[in-house]
């Protein structure tokens, strides 16, 4: 027991005291410290060592062989988190947005536009890459167009008007690490096109096969694969599917690659069975530099008197049995409330711009059965003007556009099946004269408020409000990328998906994972594996035949 000090102890004994006490209390303080400081150290070298700790993700923990108690795991690190995480900046209204492009070498891309002669067979495409891809300047003789803002565009110029929206694009970083998604501006499209006819299959791979090479060894690669890059080609998707190894098959491998499977390509028509394409509008004439243009043209579509009620602008195909062009053509002939406008040999005003316009802008409804494939520009020219498009097979737009058109295709559409026509069992006339002139007049006014998003703003400008073809397909690349991240750290494995039934994954609504029986199967029945060059080469052939035609 200690006694207690008192005032009546002799000072000397007080003194030893009180430093008695004072070291006790030293070496007390030490220890505490020494013992801090040890349990820090402790802390930093065998708990924070041990794994990467970042406190702002919510991430799946790592599997452990003992399977540790959950509060204890460590969570993983990726390294695109950097990217997710600038969308929370709110501060950076290009948070989550962020778009690097490569540096690419001009192989791949403006070398081609050095060489414009020799892109295509038939036709001098200099004169269409002009202007940034928009082609010449269209003069409005006869009041159709604007004053401002039409140009006679090449169908498949969208590899350039891309890339040049994209220099012009708000969010475009340096910093790959923040990009949301990352652009390869490689000109897929010009690219085969030199090469389709009288060469062999080394001469058209070589430039994806020389552009896989490149960009596997950049680091931007190693962060997902590929998996967050993107690119544009403006042909077909069948002119980058060739199957086999040999010269007389059509196209290059491109999207047969296992690098640009991990990639999205973007393309003028996508495959209903893969899943590595994805479809975006074709040009039109139309390319607006300020949204005044566009908001001036819609009230001028809709103001428009419609005295035809369908019209078609089209050539027959008597070598293809199962085309109902003929039957079209042919109920056209015998309506007195219908339009046609045929693009045979010789038939000039079915290639000019003014007149096809022209037509579209007097018509209701605007007939668009598939052309050489399942799609064709006309469709778009078409709702440009202001027509309700008539689609006579799903993978004509439904299963096609995705992205830019409204997934409740009755909303701006008429769907009438191809054996309903084939097997006359359908008049068009009597099937549109059904629907009454209100419902006419909501159809038009949907097709009119879908023009922006359908068309591709001048690439040397930028619209203010409203968002064009390119800034909806960023976007979508950019929440496809994002969703594909966060199923990455959740641990979400859809095992179920089956590439043949691309086309149904494509329709589904949002947080929707599984597909199942479609009434749309009749049309999608043959197997991927079935739609080889005997099928797909004949549909890519036969497209740049009737490009040459078009030119005799």
């Amino acid at each position: 027991m200690r006694r207690r000090l008192s005032a009546n102890n002799p000072p000397e004994l007080m003194e030893k005291t009180i430093g008695k006490n004072q070291g006790s209390r030293f070496c007390w303080l030490l220890s505490l410290s020494v013992s801090f400081w040890l349990i820090l150290f402790y802390f930093h070298y065998f708990i924070v060592g041990s794994g990467t700790i970042n406190e702002s993700m919510k991430l799946e923990p790592n599997p452990s062989k003992t399977q540790q108690p959950k509060a204890h795991r460590l969570p993983k690190s990726y390294p695109f988190m950097r990217a997710l995480r600038t969308v929370e900046n709110k501060s950076d209204p290009c948070g989550g947005r962020y778009i690097y492009v490569h540096d690419l070498p001009p192989q791949f891309n403006e070398d081609m536009l050095k060489e414009c002669k020799s892109l295509s067979l038939w036709t001098n495409m200099c004169k269409f890459t002009s202007n940034a891809g928009l082609g010449p300047p269209l003069e409005n003789t006869e009041g159709v167009f604007s004053n401002t803002g039409w140009y006679a565009t090449n169908q498949f110029a969208v590899d350039v008007i891309f890339s040049n929206r994209m220099k012009q694009y708000e969010c475009l970083t340096k910093d790959s690490s923040i990009a949301a998604a990352i652009f390869v501006p490689f000109y897929a499209g010009l690219d085969i096109s030199r090469y389709l006819w009288g060469y062999n299959i080394s001469v058209r791979d070589a430039a994806s096969l020389a552009l896989v090479d490149w960009l596997v060894k950049k680091p931007e690669w190693n962060v997902m694969g590929g998996k967050d890059h993107f690119l544009v080609a403006g042909r077909i998707t069948w002119d980058f599917r060739r199957l086999s190894e040999q010269d007389s098959d059509w196209g290059s491998k491109l999207l047969f690659l296992p690098a640009a499977k991990n990639m999205s390509m973007l393309v003028v028509e996508s495959s209903p069975w893969n899943a590595n394409d994805f479809a975006i509008p074709y040009p039109t004439y139309f390319h607006p530099a300020k949204d005044t243009d566009v908001f001036m043209w819609q009230d001028r579509m809709r103001k428009l008197e419609r005295p035809w009620l369908f019209s078609f602008a089209g050539a027959p195909r008597p070598g293809n049995p199962k085309s109902i062009r003929g039957q079209i053509i042919e109920q056209c002939r015998n309506s007195k409330v219908g339009k046609l406008l045929e693009c045979d040999f010789g038939e000039s005003k079915c290639h000019s711009p003014s007149s096809i316009m022209q037509m579209f802008q007097s018509s209701l409804f605007c007939l668009q059965p598939q052309g050489d494939s399942y799609t064709r520009r006309s469709a778009f020219d078409s709702m440009l003007a202001g027509c309700i498009p008539v689609f006579f097979h799903p993978g004509s737009a439904y299963a096609q556009y995705t992205w830019h058109l409204p997934k409740d295709f009755s909303k701006y559409s008429v769907f009438i099946p191809e054996d309903d026509i084939r097997k006359r069992r359908v008049s068009i006339e009597e099937r549109l004269l059904q629907i009454s002139p209100e419902q006419v007049k909501i159809m038009r006014e949907e097709v009119i408020s879908l023009i922006p998003r359908l068309i591709y703003a001048d690439p040397r400008s930028r619209l203010e409000t409203l968002k064009d073809a390119f800034d909806v397909s960023v976007q979508a690349v950019i929440d496809k990328v994002t969703n594909l991240r966060k199923d990455i750290i959740e641990g979400h494995e859809d095992l179920n998906f089956i590439e043949e039934n691309a086309w149904k994954y494509a329709l589904l609504e949002e947080g929707q994972r599984e597909v199942g029986p479609h009434e749309w199967d009749p049309f999608f029945s043959k197997p991927k594996d079935n739609v080889d060059s005997d099928t797909s080469a004949e549909v890519a052939k036969n497209s740049w035949k009737n490009e040459q035609r078009d030119k005799s």
